[in-house]
């Protein structure tokens, strides 16, 4: 298997990607979460107003997988199934939180979910194949 590689120019993170989101997340050791902010543009809309489902779905995968890397597992997304509940426009501030839920040996099961405010607008449970 390939060797996974931070080259700083993820979609989701990457400070070195001028087209990326720049999100920030920061991980909780204790409690094994992952929490990021993203505020979408226009640019990122699907139908006018309404963001891209695509957009919301990277931020879930990535919440995801992001985790598991810090948490010293690194891994790529094997299976992502995603509800969306609300539509977001853009200038709304969202947040983005993950969970992992099982590890098993060669798969680690986990969860993510889209927030703004207090509604949860999508969110998503995967399975991250560990590399």
């Amino acid at each position: 298997m390939k060797e996974l590689k931070d080259n700083q120019r993820c979609y989701v993170c990457g400070k070195d990607n001028p087209s990326g989101l720049k999100v920030q997340f920061t991980v909780d050791h204790s409690t094994r979460t992952i929490t990021g902010r993203f505020t979408p543009r226009t640019e990122h809309e699907g139908w006018e107003g309404i963001v891209h489902g695509g957009i919301i779905a990277t931020l879930l995968d990535e919440a995801m997988v992001k985790l598991a890397a810090h948490l010293g597992e690194p891994a790529v997304s094997a299976e992502i199934a995603v509800k969306f509940k609300s539509p977001v426009s853009p200038g709304e501030e969202l947040v983005v939180t993950g969970r992992i839920v099982k590890e098993a040996h060669r798969l680690i099961e986990a969860e993510a979910a889209v927030e703004k405010g207090l509604i949860v607008v999508a969110e998503a449970k995967g399975k991250l194949l560990r590399i």
